[in-house]
């Protein structure tokens, strides 16, 4: 066994490697190591950094030039770091906080004092509080819909929902028909449209109602869902999230190889070899981080079970397109505005200020989601912040038309995501193949957000995953 002092590093060695390139980098490193982790997001990083506590070797792969995976930070022209990929916190959110916390990462409030807008039916609507402004019947249905969804929801096992009494019937169905068989009100459905693009980054049409279910239940409930006071968009990080993936990757030094893409694992025997671009890489066990789908292009020999190959081939990415206005200030907020909106028309399905704390610039950020992402990716970007900047006007007006810079990360586009936020289910996929999720295939053993119980799609679940990877292998390594 390799000692723990050969894979304890400096950032500096971490840049090395990103700046040589992988061949050249990597030549004169080690190429074996108890594990071999694929991905260097938050659950593959966490996963090494949990297994080299416990005194085991570990060798990290990761396919991009940078850590972070689905977090990721850039700096406006005059310098503030935004988050175009993962980027709130909220309670409950334990495994990512203790990370935040440990590493001193200073920590805000999401803004989100004075008036609401919301769109529905061309209609542009203002409101105060979290209770959107609709007519009664539809806050009515509303509430019913709330209130019958976290019910039912209560109702799944976290760490097996297909099992759940009804797993069946609701597996059988998308959200979309139960809100049409439930939901009496336009408005009322509307909103929970917008819910789904907004969490999910698709359309109540491609989601199981079973999976949709476990996602509330995995997160609590539907308001911790889709709230930023009490939920999961009340905190977020000076600087940008991706610096947790920074802290953790500087702790390891070389055993971190960037550029370096896996395209076959074989294992079996009494042990695992990893073919990269950069070489071959042996270890006892292998835990592969990366989103589900791209789990599935890696070769693997002999070939995994049947229902784990068909469940990679089953679990599409989310569509989401983040776009950033930055303004000179943040002037919604001189006009009593909250810098929210939700809209059924878009292109934004929902918008939030964007502005760090102590920044005299001003910021909204917004999400092209679902349906509209699909649409939206066909045309340029020119087209897209012209369209936004049209949106924003008729929410805010004039003040609204001259931005100062334009930020946009179309996550459909990234080779080494495919999409973001999550990994979805459609129907019929829990309760056919999601107890292949998490399961260990011999030596190969799973982990990444979309493997989470607590949490699931969210930087906590990723976080949890590795934890929950590390103690699996650590247990079975000598």
């Amino acid at each position: 066994m390799q000692s723990r002092r050969q894979f304890l590093g400096s950032a500096a060695a971490i840049g090395a490697v990103s700046a040589v390139g992988s061949a050249e980098a990597t030549a004169a490193l080690p190429t074996r190591a108890d594990i071999i982790i694929i991905g260097a997001g938050l659950a593959g990083l966490t996963a090494a950094r949990e297994l080299v506590k416990k005194g085991k070797s570990v060798i990290v792969l990761e396919a991009r030039d940078r850590v972070g995976g689905r977090t990721l930070a850039q700096a406006t022209q005059s310098g503030e770091m935004l988050d175009v990929g993962g980027q709130w916190i909220g309670p409950g959110q334990d495994r990512v906080r203790a990370l935040v916390d440990e590493f001193g990462l200073k920590t805000y409030q999401q803004p989100h004092t004075g008036t609401k807008l919301l769109k529905i039916d061309g209609r542009l609507r203002s409101y105060e509080g979290d209770i959107p402004a609709l007519p009664l019947l539809a806050k009515l249905d509303l509430g019913h819909m709330f209130s019958q969804l976290n019910k039912m929801a209560e109702t799944i096992p976290l760490d097996a929902p297909y099992s759940a009494k009804n797993a069946q019937a609701w597996d059988n169905i998308t959200l979309e028909s139960w809100k049409q068989e439930h939901m009496r009100t336009p408005k009322a459905r509307a909103l929970l449209d917008i819910v789904a693009q907004s969490v999910f980054g698709a359309e109540a049409g491609d989601l199981s109602f079973l999976f949709f279910l476990f996602y509330l239940r995995s997160a609590g409930t539907l308001e911790k869902l889709i709230n930023i006071a009490g939920g999961a968009q009340e905190t977020r990080i000076h600087g940008g999230t991706q610096q947790i993936s920074d802290r953790l990757s500087a702790q390891l030094g070389d055993a971190l190889r960037l550029n370096n893409p896996v395209r076959a694992i074989h294992h079996g025997g009494d042990g695992v070899k990893v073919i990269a671009d950069s070489g071959e890489y042996n270890a006892q066990r292998v835990i592969v981080a990366v989103p589900p789908h791209l789990a599935g292009k890696i070769s693997y020999n002999p070939l995994l079970p049947g229902l784990r190959t068909q469940l990679m081939q089953r679990l599409p990415m989310g569509s989401i397109i983040k776009c950033i206005m930055v303004y000179d200030k943040p002037f919604w907020r001189e006009d009593g505005f909250s810098g929210e909106i939700a809209s059924d028309e878009g292109p934004l399905c929902a918008v939030f200020d964007d502005s760090p704390e102590g920044s005299h610039e001003g910021s909204l950020i917004g999400f092209i989601a679902g349906d509209g992402a699909r649409r939206w990716t066909e045309h340029t970007r020119d087209e897209r912040r012209d369209a936004i900047v049209k949106q924003f006007v008729e929410c805010y007006g004039d003040k609204a038309s001259k931005p100062k810079e334009y930020i946009e990360k179309n996550w459909l586009e990234e080779e080494w995501s495919g999409g973001c936020y999550e990994a979805f289910m459609a129907p019929g996929v829990m309760t056919a193949y999601g107890k292949a999720l998490r399961a260990p295939v011999g030596r190969v053993h799973w982990a990444g957000t979309e493997t989470s119980d607590v949490w699931c799609g969210y930087m906590d679940g990723a976080v949890r995953s590795g934890e929950r990877a590390a103690a699996e292998v650590a247990q079975l390594v000598a």
